[in-house]
């Protein structure tokens, strides 16, 4: 049944508080007191006929808040229906979406906890490679004006200490400052490569290194057309240098390398083996952040930058592909990047 209205409701109200009061005049005009009691009757009624309307306004106002925030509609089941989701709890569609957001929110936190510490780890480890071949030229140099500079058994052979610690603290801001530049947002020289030739290429810039540790460089069932990918010709030739020389540098004496080529439908997978000493599953998924050793002193005593793989990571990721690294301690490494097929 239909509810009346509360403004018909106070209508009649006040119809029968009037009658009322007329009624009780009518009957005590006779009698002591009769005002007092025909107001405190007619204040009666019209206190019951206020507090009904509230109640009845404020139900009201509640109502319309929830069409407000929620539009919905009863179905044969009695469910609603929340924007285009079905929901027999209003509320608790709004407690899923709070909890939602905190898991959210702290999945944030965490990650920014996680990148301060590592902006604190690549502070310190800047610092790091940058004061050890400064101390070294400090040194040397001092040393030789203060006298060794007369003694021909030590003069030249610091100057040839300098000049190494001067040229590994040049490389040092040069791959600095390549990283910068790749984050920057670098635009790419892309062209059709023939990852081949490339490998030709690089093969002679290493060939040098790889004897010495006599190692050999093998390529794994080519196709003799070539294969071709869209690329930026320079930067993926620094990325197979630095890979092939972290292969021949951590890889073991009188070993092997060797370079495959996959067809993966739209991107050629580019893959280089070693059977060097492996890295720890711990160390792979950090391998390519800047500076990051998993051996920090024999990483030094064998050179490099420290840079090499993060240069790698960010030229891989500027042609929008990914690389990748599965390693196992004692049996050797793999490194394997994608890039578009042309």
């Amino acid at each position: 049944m239909k509810r009346s209205s509360p403004r018909f409701v106070a209508l009649v109200a006040s119809l029968i508080a009037a009658a009322l009061s007329s009624l009780t005049v009518w009957i005590l005009t006779q009698q002591p007191g009769a005002i007092l009691i025909n107001f405190f009757l007619v204040f009666s009624v019209c206190f019951i006929v206020f507090v009904f309307l509230l109640k009845e306004f404020i139900q009201d106002r509640i109502k319309l808040i929830y069409k407000s925030i929620y539009r919905f509609k009863t179905n044969k089941d009695n469910q609603y229906k929340i924007g285009d989701k079905k929901s027999a709890d209003p509320i608790g569609e709004v407690s899923k979406e709070v909890l939602s957001w905190m898991i959210e929110n702290k999945k944030e936190v965490d990650e920014l906890k996680q990148q301060e510490n590592y902006r604190r780890e690549f502070l310190g480890n800047v610092s790091h490679e940058l004061k050890t071949p400064i101390q070294n030229i400090q040194g040397y140099i001092h040393t030789l004006l203060d006298g060794a500079l007369e003694d021909k058994k030590v003069n030249e052979l610091f100057l040839q200490k300098a000049g190494k610690s001067a040229d590994r603290l040049v490389e040092l801001v040069d791959d600095l400052t390549q990283i910068s530049t790749l984050e920057s947002g670098q635009e790419l020289n892309l062209q059709v490569v023939d990852m081949l030739k490339l490998t030709s290429e690089v093969f002679e810039m290493v060939e040098t290194q790889a004897n010495e540790k006599n190692i050999s460089i093998n390529l794994k069932k080519q196709n003799e057309k070539g294969i071709l990918v869209m690329a930026d010709r320079a930067k993926v030739r620094q990325v197979m240098v630095n890979l092939l020389v972290n292969a021949i540098k951590y890889g073991r004496s009188q070993g092997k390398i060797v370079i495959s080529f996959y067809d993966m439908d739209k991107n050629i997978l580019t893959e280089i083996s070693d059977d060097g000493m492996g890295i720890a599953e711990e160390h792979l998924p950090r391998l390519f952040e800047r500076f990051y050793r998993t051996d920090k002193g024999r990483s030094r005593d064998q050179g490099g930058s420290g840079l090499g793989l993060a240069i790698v990571k960010h030229i891989i990721e500027a042609h929008k592909q990914t690389i990748n690294v599965r390693s196992t301690l004692g049996v050797g490494s793999t490194f394997g990047f994608t890039l578009k097929k042309a």
